[in-house]
């Protein structure tokens, strides 16, 4: 019989003030915590050495955590265009490193990570980050940006799991 090896994955939630990594194991059916945080560029910065920075951070963090897969947050902004374009630059940030790290990158509506994780996509910031600290419980308490990843990470880990029953 051909054992299945457990994934290392990392979720990332794009923002350009704050974004939210999140790394957990997928090993069958089990999901474990490995760690998380916030990649929180300085706001003095100017703003290409802000997404620099960024991107230097996810780098490490795919250094550290060797993670097989990725999964990015999709992002919905109906604010200005200027706001929009900014935080795509931040979305790039999230894409580019995993994917030349050589990764599968996936991407997910904020809705489907929400039903993945709440089982709503009309779930809110409070209810995202209570059903990790109950489905991942070695994470503890997690800021919204981290939950947020956290909860991206779980979503990949979903929909792996029913593109293997499909197959």
């Amino acid at each position: 019989m051909n054992a299945i090896r457990p994934i290392r994955i990392l979720g990332l939630d794009p923002g350009l003030r704050r974004t939210g990594w999140g790394v957990v194991v997928v090993d069958g059916a089990r999901l474990a915590h490995v760690a998380h945080g916030v990649i929180a560029p300085k706001d003095t910065l100017p703003f290409a050495e802000r997404l620099a920075s960024l991107y230097e951070a996810i780098e490490a963090i795919v250094v550290a955590h060797a993670p097989d897969e990725a999964a990015v947050e999709e992002t919905f902004v109906n604010e200005n265009a200027r706001s929009a374009l900014k935080l795509g630059h931040a979305r790039a940030c999230c894409l580019i490193v995993p994917a030349r790290a050589g990764l599968v990158v996936a991407e997910y509506a904020a809705t489907v990570v929400k039903k993945a994780v709440v089982g709503t996509g009309a779930a809110d910031k409070a209810q995202v980050g209570f059903m990790i600290r109950r489905l991942l419980p070695t994470a503890g308490e997690t800021t919204a940006d981290a939950a947020d990843a956290l909860a991206v990470a779980i979503a990949h880990a979903h929909a792996r799991r029913a593109r293997s029953y499909a197959a």
